[in-house]
């Protein structure tokens, strides 16, 4: 048996293949193609929406797939082993919007947004991180005001008027819905559906990353952006532990994406190993191109299984509060994971590795932002030690 089906049982690995054969049929062959060019298929939503993995875990009236979140993680781990480019248009636009609306929207939101988002014939993108405020989402400036209404003209009316900036921020040029949080007065900061058509809205491509360079990646503005009451996701003060939640859950996608990438860097690895041949023998016959092997192997194992604890903390009923901990430690660990067996595979391709002719370089150049976005691991460490001790380190 697969040790990748290890705790699956048949529908789990039946969405496993099926996302298997699609990347290694319409990802893999083009994956280096899409990181020269910058973008990645553009018909590909519609493709993930065709094929339901869009609307995992959704609720089927509103177009959604009945699936677990074990089922999740396996498909998005396979995702992250084709392209993390891909894998991130489904845990942004499902992870951290579809499923908050799912969780804390409206029935008329549900209603707009869900079926399309489901289907990828609409996407949605995560406004939390500011061009000053990544870590610190606590202090974030961008702000929302209630616009002049009422009988007389004065006084507090049902609309929001909205002004700042986001940065870094992924699915945002090609997103129909922002879902942004925005200080609202003392209220705290509260969260808004914003379509991206909205008058004041801009959305500018961020162009010449490090790795990633497929995505979708934008700054957004919102120069007195006006939207209704009936925008406002969840009560008035609530976004930021909307926020928090959907992170949680965030981190989960960002886990097992990570796992399928080193796994994608390792399968590489590996098939280079047992072809190349250095003095007379193929270099996976050299003690030491073993270990580097070996070392990915063990360490990719366990990213998997902490990935999978977490997806079942989920599936078992518990709150993104409940297993925000455990969310942190797969995060964290997966990333690491991720930067160190991408590092290994351009190290077992030698000088090979550094041309993007193979696929070494992108696993790596790709890795590495795993351990910045949805919390750093500098801050996934701050939660775990937090939780350890019961002592806020930045208190």
């Amino acid at each position: 048996m697969d040790q990748r089906d290890f705790g699956l049982h048949e529908e789990q690995r039946d969405f496993r293949a099926l996302a298997r054969d699609f990347v290694d049929r319409e990802v893999v062959p083009h994956a280096r193609e899409w990181d020269r060019a910058e973008a990645v298929d553009p018909g590909m939503p519609r493709r993930l929406g065709e094929l339901g993995f869009l609307g995992l875990t959704l609720p089927e009236a509103y177009g959604g797939v009945p699936a677990d979140m074990l089922s999740y993680t396996a498909v998005t781990e396979e995702l992250g082993r084709g392209d993390s480019s891909v894998r991130g248009i489904v845990s942004v636009s499902l992870g951290l919007v579809a499923k908050t609306i799912a969780a804390h929207g409206s029935e008329e939101q549900k209603q707009e947004w869900l079926p399309r988002l489901a289907a990828g014939t609409a996407l949605g993108c995560f406004g939390l991180t500011e061009p000053e405020t990544g870590s610190d989402a606590g202090s974030l400036r961008t702000r929302a005001r209630r616009a002049p209404g009422g009988p007389d003209g004065t006084g507090p009316g049902g609309d929001w008027i909205i002004d700042g900036a986001k940065m870094f921020i992924t699915n945002g040029t090609v997103a129909d819905v922002a879902l942004t949080f925005a200080r609202t007065a003392e209220d705290g900061i509260t969260a808004f559906l914003v379509p991206t058509d909205a008058p004041g809205f801009t959305a500018t491509a961020i162009h010449g990353k490090l790795g990633l360079r497929g995505q979708a990646t934008a700054e957004l503005s919102y120069e007195g952006v006006r939207v209704p009451d009936s925008a406002r996701l969840g009560g008035v003060g609530r976004g930021f532990g909307i926020a928090l939640g959907a992170l949680s859950r965030g981190r989960i996608s960002v886990a097992a994406g990570a796992v399928g990438l080193a796994q994608g860097a390792l399968d590489a690895a590996v098939g280079y190993a047992t072809e190349r041949e250095q003095f007379g023998r193929p270099i996976a016959a050299f003690q030491l191109v073993q270990e580097l092997l070996a070392e990915s192997e063990v360490a990719i194992r366990a990213a998997r299984l902490l990935t999978r604890q977490v997806a079942q903390l989920a599936d078992a009923g518990a709150t993104p509060k409940q297993y925000a901990t455990e969310a942190a430690v797969a995060k964290y660990h997966a990333s690491e994971t991720a930067v160190q067996v991408s590092g290994n595979c351009l190290q077992t391709f030698g000088g090979y590795g550094f041309i993007d002719e193979y696929p070494a370089g992108r696993y790596l150049r790709d890795a590495r932002v795993l351990t910045l976005y949805e919390g750093t691991s500098q801050v996934q460490k701050l939660l775990i030690g937090r939780a350890l001790t019961g002592i806020d380190a930045m208190a």
